[in-house]
């Protein structure tokens, strides 16, 4: 996805920075990391144990890898919904809520 879409898609949230890695690009709202354009074309939203009930009652799933040889390793990211992939508004309430995450995250980090 283009750098404009992604902007445009997560407007609602407020001004994003996009940052190339892992083949993809992490999304990030004040400094914090709650997105990836994964390189296949999914966007995934940052989870926590707050939020992963929502994601998953709506039927997204939890972004997993597997390394050659190892288990799969289940990532603290979502699916984002198909329908809020090109709308904007639709997006919003996940970008939020992905952000929450990211802050929770980061005030755990601090401690």
């Amino acid at each position: 996805m283009d750098d404009d879409h992604l902007a445009d898609l997560f407007s609602g949230l407020g001004p994003i920075t996009i940052r190339r890695m892992f083949g993809g690009k992490g999304i990030y709202h004040q400094g914090l990391i709650f997105a990836l354009d994964m390189s296949d074309g999914r966007i995934v939203l940052k989870g926590d144990a707050l939020n992963a009930g929502d994601y998953e009652a709506v039927g997204c799933e939890r972004w997993t890898y597997q390394r050659s040889g190892r288990k799969p390793t289940a990532m603290p990211y979502w699916n984002a919904l198909d329908e809020a992939m090109d709308d904007p508004d639709a997006m919003t309430p996940w970008a939020r809520s992905a952000f929450a995450a990211a802050l929770r995250a980061d005030e755990k980090k601090r401690k």
